[in-house]
């Protein structure tokens, strides 16, 4: 399961929902990236979310 190494953030589950209230389950999946971050002092390769890149984007 994909998971952002940030916040911590996984798939959501849900339903798909039919016209005649039929449900079948889904899951939303996460916009996530393989990216080098800086952690702990060390470059590492890690999974993040799209939202958590906005942010670090935002904070430089």
């Amino acid at each position: 399961m994909a998971t952002c190494a940030l916040c911590g953030r996984k798939p959501q589950f849900g339903h798909n929902v039919s016209h005649s209230n039929l449900k079948t389950k889904r899951r939303w999946n996460l916009n996530v990236q393989k990216r080098t971050l800086l952690l702990d002092g060390r470059r590492q390769r890690v999974f993040v979310c799209a939202r958590c890149l906005k942010t670090l984007h935002k904070g430089k």
